[in-house]
């Protein structure tokens, strides 16, 4: 028997990786896998992007033969896109997709958009064909609001 938990509120899903069945996750997503499945260093294409961009810069691929578990952050909602059906995502909500799926990380367009839109300054656009996982509570945004309430020292 073994056991592990969640290092924040969420949902631990196990996924069954193999052959054709690989799957990209957010950096802080992989919790635990057999020894036959392969941990390896996903990147964004785009370099520049990629600095700015956040999160969805560096992920996980996870590959070979096996059981993963991972780990969300609140809620998972699973979208299922067709070849070439798109999805904009703010960064930081995409939790994981299947490595058939592209990764691009586009600017907000405009700068009323950038200022004053709330959501900053980059989006995460994913193409299909392929499953995508969005989580609902990143642990970067609940500890921002957390931060609001705080005192400030002054």
């Amino acid at each position: 028997m073994i056991a592990f938990a969640s290092s924040f509120p969420g949902q631990i899903r196990a996924w069954d990786i193999s052959l054709g069945n690989e799957v990209i996750v957010q950096k802080s997503g992989f919790l635990a896998a057999e020894s036959s499945v392969e941990l390896s260093v996903f990147f964004q294409k785009k370099l520049g992007a990629g600095f700015f961009g956040g999160e969805g810069f560096i992920m996980q691929r996870l590959s070979g033969q096996g059981t993963a578990f991972l780990e969300f952050d609140g809620h998972v909602v699973e979208y299922n896109l067709q070849s070439g059906q798109q999805i904009v995502v703010d960064t930081g909500y995409l939790a994981a997709m299947d490595a058939t799926c592209s990764m691009e990380i586009k600017t907000v367009p405009g700068l009323k958009n950038m200022l004053f839109g709330g959501e900053g300054v980059f989006n995460t656009v994913i193409t299909g064909p392929g499953r995508v996982w969005l989580q609902t509570m990143p642990i970067s945004n609940v500890a921002g609001e957390i931060l609001r309430f705080m005192p400030s020292g002054k």
